[in-house]
């Protein structure tokens, strides 16, 4: 396991692949684009009633996705990348097609404009859901990532974890009162390399829970080989969270 990195989804059991596919779907971006896009809609269609000879819609459309080419600048804003438009290309390209056509780029300009600044309100958007989904789905909350574990059960993904078993009900029952703590992963780092390999602090992983419903967020869970830790793990970042008592038993007992 790579405590510095992302550890992956590929791990072998009895010598088969197993792969786990899990679909996630982010309610507040999902709503925000919605609201995004409407918004869009609206201007345009504001623009497209003043006029006194309506163009096609297609056109119209086209006319506005042209407008969304720009020039931009990428930032990252708290582990979110960020496009900060600059130079209105589409626009540029749109009436150096069009100027030579009499009445066409009067027509359809105001549109291309709506185009270029689509990217404002979808950089608008992408800034009011960080704080949103932060605020409903805390990600340094265990809760997020772990809604239930009726069905939870664990795969061996080191020979050192050989023997044990979870119990599903002692799980459920610590679930609330498991505390984030912090870690040092250069120390991990270096325990692991002292070990020689022949032990892992967290030969397991937990599969079978279900994080909260429309956080969007994908991750991988381990469980620590006295079975009171547990490491999520983000395309961000990771978590530790303890517990007062352990989640393992031995196998036959």
């Amino acid at each position: 396991m790579d405590i510095d990195g992302k550890i992956g989804r590929h791990i072998e059991k009895g010598g088969d692949p197993i792969v786990n596919i899990d679909v996630s779907f982010n309610i507040v971006a999902f709503i925000i684009s919605i609201i995004e896009w409407t918004l869009i809609g609206y201007l345009a269609y504001r623009v497209y009633r003043r006029l006194r000879t309506k163009p096609k819609v297609w056109k119209v459309l086209f006319a506005i996705l042209i407008g969304l080419f720009s020039f931009t600048i990428n930032m990252e804003w708290f582990h979110t990348f960020v496009k900060i438009p600059i130079l209105p290309l589409g626009v540029w390209i749109l009436y150096g097609v069009l100027r030579s056509k009499e009445g066409r780029w009067d027509t359809y300009r105001r549109f291309s404009w709506i185009g270029f600044l689509a990217n404002f309100i979808f950089l608008a958007g992408t800034l009011l859901t960080i704080p949103v989904h932060s605020f409903i789905y805390p990600e340094n909350e265990l809760s997020t990532y772990i809604t239930r574990a009726k069905d939870a059960s664990i795969n061996v993904i080191h020979p050192s974890g050989e023997g044990r078993t979870l119990d599903q009900e002692k799980l459920m029952k610590q679930l609330t009162e498991m505390k984030q703590v912090e870690f040092d992963s250069q120390v991990w780092y270096g325990e692991m390399n002292g070990r020689n390999n022949k032990s892992e602090r967290f030969p397991y992983q937990l599969i079978g829970t279900n994080p909260k419903w429309g956080s969007g967020l994908e991750s991988d869970i381990y469980l620590e080989d006295d079975g009171k830790g547990i490491l999520i793990s983000t395309w961000k970042t990771q978590y530790y969270f303890r517990m007062p008592h352990t989640v393992l038993e031995e196998v036959g007992r």
